[in-house]
């Protein structure tokens, strides 16, 4: 534990002088210690920069996000996936009106309460806007651990996380826990990086890094390989009318849930099936041409996509079907990346 103890000095001093400059390190609040923590679940940090700054511009505060209709949140949302992380953002800020005046509870045990907040969110929050000595262990953290004591314990196990927490809540700074967590974080991110060797060389903590000492950084962290995901071929119809695009409303329940999407449905087809296709929606085709297939992954299910864009009659509407114009494409209909391979710039 002392051996653990030396690298708080030596962490802290690099981090003033290498941490990135991200937007939410600047006007530290809890609100937006939150909202970018859900944000870089899953995701690149440069990707969250612009979605970070869009979203504080239009939900500013708690109460914002807590009133906000469920459409535009998920707009604001449109590209970054995992959409029931901005389900929770808002259930957890309609909680914090109701239960903490709209106010961020200071304490770890509190903010564990709320949707979508577990153990790394919680101490993030608390550590970083609070100052409250609790460790933040995420992926990144893991591996500096693992690393940092040549620990051979396979990072995929949640009993791994729970040691290591118990492991840096014994050695957490009083002063600055917030900059030792995050200092942790930055390291495994842009020194004892996840893919490809570490740069060892660049290391505050080389010296105290057993897995250095030993010579096995790249045998570690270790972690038992994830199930292959299941591959999905889907057929992805692109129907326009009158120059507006059709889309529709997924399950409540499920991938994707609630979503609008472009009507699609399961197998590869050839030109007949597709024209059929939309004649079973009610619809009568006028134009059906082949469009570049396109694949998604989602964490456990890889689409590979074959599209048709087909133009068809004007006619009655058809349920389940609304059509849209490019301008309402862009503002109003929150839509999965997982279809803009398929989407007219396109639109004419």
């Amino acid at each position: 534990m002392n051996h653990l103890t030396e690298i708080i000095p030596l962490l802290l001093a690099w981090y003033d002088k290498q941490k990135r400059d991200l937007p939410w390190r600047q006007e530290v609040t809890p609100y937006r210690v939150w909202i970018s923590e859900i944000m870089l679940q899953q995701t690149r940090v440069e990707a969250v920069k612009g979605y970070f700054a869009r979203f504080l511009r239009a939900l500013p505060t708690v109460q914002a996000l807590a009133e906000v209709p469920e459409q535009q949140l998920l707009k604001l949302w449109e590209g970054l996936g995992y959409y029931n992380r901005a389900r929770n953002l808002q259930r957890a800020a309609q909680d914090i009106m109701e239960r903490f005046g709209g106010t961020l509870p200071n304490s770890y045990e509190q903010l564990l309460t709320l949707a979508g907040i577990g153990s790394y969110t919680a101490g993030a929050i608390a550590s970083i806007a609070f100052q409250i000595p609790v460790p933040a262990v995420d992926g990144n953290v893991l591996r500096v651990l693992a690393r940092l004591t040549a620990d051979r314990a396979d990072i995929a196990d949640p009993r791994t996380k729970k040691v290591a927490e118990q492991m840096l809540l014994q050695i957490m700074p009083q002063q600055r826990p917030g900059d030792f967590n995050q200092a942790l974080m930055e390291l495994g991110a842009t020194v004892c990086v996840p893919n490809g060797a570490p740069s060892c060389l660049c290391c505050p903590v080389r010296q105290l890094c057993e897995g250095y000492r030993q010579g096995i950084m790249l045998e570690l962290p270790v972690k038992s390989a994830k199930k292959p995901r299941k591959i999905e071929q889907r057929t992805v119809l692109v129907l326009l009318r009158d120059g507006k695009l059709a889309l529709r409303r997924r399950e409540k329940k499920g991938l994707l849930a609630g979503l609008w999407e472009l009507p699609n449905f399961e197998g590869c087809c050839n030109n007949a099936q597709a024209v059929a296709a939309v004649r079973s929606l009610g619809l009568e085709p006028l134009r059906a041409e082949p469009l570049m297939a396109a694949k998604h992954i989602f964490t456990h299910i890889e689409w590979h996509m074959t599209g048709w864009r087909v133009t068809v009659e004007d006619a009655c509407e058809v349920a389940g079907l609304v059509w849209v114009n490019p301008t309402q494409l862009q503002t109003d209909y929150p839509l999965p990346s997982a279809f803009s391979a398929f989407l007219p710039g396109r639109m004419t």
